[in-house]
């Protein structure tokens, strides 16, 4: 398998992310402009969820609060916002639902909370559990929001790795190995792994250290779409490790 890049190398080598796209063309909206934006909406639409019920809103009025934060946000009343925010999509979205919050919530109350629109149909169910699934239920609603992010990026890595194993005919390995992933150190047997796999146990060993240098580069590269430049993506890394270790 191929590695990605790393950090170090020059910027001048990495290909346009969701993020740079945006903001690269501020002032040039396109179609591929916008297809970027809603990418990254949809992508990251359940970590607003959560910081919007631990601000104590009800799940159906987190539901319309978000679905009306993304209507304003799609409808390109977000550009002014940008230059503040240091470039990292993470950043901005916190940043222009608290402002949206602030500003809006009478307004979207009075209209139906966008009108009815829904510009990006999620599953409520699917959020609310995770919402409920906090450990720390007394968390400050950023706190909540980081932490989220950073689970998103993980379950979104994760499924691109499934792919990546599924297409090479794979599937039983990485169900088989998954669990080294996350599994605190010696918290699992790499005998069982190989046995199950008909391996012997250095070959399993190897499988599971090519496993997870496959997740660290697709979980760099998830991350590279959310900032604005190649060299903010380990700054990135450090930050959302924090966030899930608070």
């Amino acid at each position: 398998m191929t590695s990605t890049p790393s950090s170090a190398q020059p910027s001048h080598l990495f290909p346009p992310t969701r993020w740079s796209v945006v903001l690269a063309a501020q002032q040039t909206p396109s179609p591929a402009v916008d297809d970027a934006l809603e990418t990254l909406c949809r992508a990251y639409w359940q970590p607003l969820y959560v910081f919007v019920r631990r601000q104590g809103h009800s799940k159906e009025d987190a539901q319309d609060l978000v679905q009306g934060f993304f209507a304003r946000l799609l409808q390109k009343q977000w550009l002014d916002d940008v230059a503040r925010e240091k470039g990292r999509f993470r950043s901005f979205l916190l940043a222009s639902l608290k402002h949206f919050l602030l500003n809006e919530w009478d307004r979207q109350r009075a209209q139906k909370r966008g009108g009815g629109q829904a510009p990006l149909p999620f599953d409520t169910a699917i959020a609310e559990r995770q919402y409920q699934a906090e450990p720390d239920p007394g968390a400050a609603a950023d706190r909540a929001f980081e932490r989220r992010w950073a689970l998103t990026l993980i379950e979104r890595t994760l499924a691109r790795l499934r792919e990546e194993f599924a297409a090479a005919g794979k599937t039983r390995e990485f169900d088989a190995l998954k669990g080294f992933l996350t599994a605190e150190q010696g918290g699992l047997s790499y005998a069982a792994a190989a046995a199950q796999l008909d391996l012997n146990e250095v070959a399993a060993r190897v499988a599971v250290h090519r496993l997870r240098r496959r997740f660290r580069e697709h979980f760099r590269a998830e991350i590279a779409h959310t900032v604005a430049r190649p060299e903010d993506v380990e700054a990135e890394v450090r930050h959302l490790m924090a966030a899930l270790g608070d």
